[in-house]
């Protein structure tokens, strides 16, 4: 069985009772966070291995490495087989630093956008911009409903049942 597809069993499993949840999501948003504080430290450097060199790079194990891959693989230059990979999948961790950043708050994962390595990374004025950016990406927006009886937007001086809205 494919890595992706152990770790996602365990991770979303509907066996587990909510204190193991906890437990275990708990566990791992600390060594995910230990991991990001690790990389952003270069965040130009090209991460390469596979997925064991990598695991025992950060020591973890090849299983939280897996979910750690499968979570920055939308932020990556170049996404890699996660699908597919197993322990012996060559994988880079070569990240966009905004489209990284934009996650992390998509994720309202605050403990990772507020790492303090991402002040040698993006300017606070700038870091208020992606944040806001992808704020916005998710606000839905509707147009004010025009009414029957107000002035038509062609601008015939109509009111809008007597003219487009026909």
């Amino acid at each position: 069985m494919a890595l992706l597809q152990t770790w996602r069993d365990t991770a979303y499993s509907e066996s587990m009772d909510r204190g193991e949840i906890q437990r275990f999501w708990g566990t791992y948003f600390e060594i995910e966070k230990n991991i990001y504080a690790e990389l952003l430290e270069n965040p130009d450097e090209e991460v390469k291995g596979t997925v064991k060199e990598l695991a025992e790079k950060y020591k973890v194990e090849v299983f939280t490495m897996t979910g750690f891959l499968d979570g920055i693989n939308d932020s990556l230059k170049v996404p890699n087989p996660i699908e597919e990979m197993e322990e012996d999948t060559v994988v880079s961790l070569a990240f966009d630093k905004e489209s990284l950043y934009k996650n992390m708050v998509a994720a309202k994962a605050d403990w990772l956008y507020e790492l303090p390595q991402w002040d040698a990374i993006f300017t606070e004025e700038k870091r208020k911009e992606l944040y806001k950016e992808q704020k916005e990406s998710g606000t839905i927006r509707k147009e004010k409903k025009i009414g029957r009886n107000d002035p038509c937007p062609c601008g015939s001086g109509k009111k809008y049942k007597k003219c487009c809205g026909r």
